[in-house]
């Protein structure tokens, strides 16, 4: 008969605590729990970043920074005094979509076993699917900590649009860190831009951050399956290749001026760092389709990208800085999916253009 009044403050309090906690996880919001990682310590690193979406993959896509360069090799990478040390910032051309990590350009650099200033060349392959500079930036800012003897930044048209640097959800999910990039590199660019994802004090719950913290969890399970298995994607056996017959416009995002919409400044940002720094216009797919005096691909039509290359080339004379203008060094045939995702054939013949430049411009 006693057990019954006891019941209900037992249960009150319990809720207490549970509500409590809850509300008290909003005090851990700056802890790095993403550097707390089983990567490089119990199980390998990756080669390259946590992207993907499917379970057979062994894979996942989170905005943690901190933990997407915990789970990777570099964090546990001792550099040597015989290391000449290479990062590779870019998109999924660079990350390696359909790739193994051996055919990626980071993984035919390091099969090459090349020299640069009597060192052994060593290339991370620090590119992340979704194309914006300031993705790139925020990746490289984060990345100099671990002593790079070189950048080589493999860039397209379609991540310079100022509109576009948003639109990856790695860059509009880390809202501190734009803003710490905007008034570090004086980009131009506002810190209150409404496309940057501002959690209120509800959404910073436990709670409403389990997802996240599930997340984090879920990537330190993957690394023993990915590491026994060494998939890290899924590699279907057939796939829409890359399209070749295209729309019969020259629009591009609704852009007339394209030197007003391009983010130079963030540009110029990556090119600043205080290491040999090359900057490549990667290579892409020129169409021979329908409508391919209009457009070389899907994402470019003529008069936009020729514009686009004219800029990139004044911009690095008046600069003196490093560049290589790839776009038509690899024949259609070698792409993809897309017309920036090469076969294993196509990194080849952009990996032997990197290493000659690696040679050429180290320090």
């Amino acid at each position: 008969m006693q057990t019954k009044p006891r019941l209900i403050p037992l249960l009150l309090k319990t809720t207490l605590i549970l509500v409590s906690c809850n509300f008290a996880f909003i005090l851990t919001s700056g802890i790095p729990f993403g550097k707390l990682s089983l990567y490089n310590n119990i199980v390998p690193g990756r080669e390259r970043f946590p992207f993907g979406e499917t379970k057979e993959s062994y894979n996942l896509s989170l905005f943690d920074l901190d933990a997407m360069f915990a789970s990777h090799v570099l964090a546990g990478t001792q550099k040597t005094s015989n290391e000449y040390r290479v990062f590779l910032i870019g998109d999924s051309s660079v990350w390696g979509t359909l790739l193994t990590p051996e055919q990626t350009l980071a993984g035919q650099l390091n099969a090459s076993n090349i020299t640069a200033c009597n060192k052994n060349v060593q290339a991370y392959n620090l590119g992340y699917p979704t194309i914006s500079l300031t993705k790139d930036l925020m990746i490289l800012d984060q990345a100099m900590e671990y002593q790079p003897d070189m950048v080589v930044i493999l860039t397209t048209l379609d991540a310079m649009p100022r509109d576009k640097q948003l639109a990856s959800p790695l860059v509009a999910n880390n809202a501190e860190r734009v803003r710490d990039l905007i008034f570090k590199y004086e980009l131009n660019a506002s810190a209150n831009d409404p496309a940057l994802v501002k959690p209120s004090k509800q959404e910073q719950t436990f709670v409403s951050q389990r997802r996240t913290v599930a997340d984090l969890i879920r990537l330190q399970i993957y690394g023993a399956l990915w590491a026994s298995t060494g998939i890290d994607q899924v590699y279907p056996t057939d796939y829409e290749r890359a399209q070749v017959d295209l729309e019969d416009s020259d629009d591009y995002y609704g852009i007339t001026s394209l030197r007003d919409a391009l983010t130079i400044d963030v540009l110029d940002s990556l090119m600043s760092m205080p290491v040999p720094t090359l900057l490549v216009n990667e290579p892409m797919l020129i169409s021979d389709g329908a409508n391919s005096d209009v457009r070389y691909n899907f994402f470019y039509p003529r008069w936009a990208y020729d514009e686009y290359r004219t800029i990139l080339s004044e911009y690095t004379a008046a600069h003196n800085k490093l560049y290589l203008d790839l776009w038509d060094l690899v024949p259609a045939n070698e792409f993809t999916n897309s017309a920036i995702h090469m076969t294993p054939s196509g990194e080849k013949l952009l990996s032997d253009k990197i290493t000659e430049a690696i040679q050429t411009n180290c320090k």
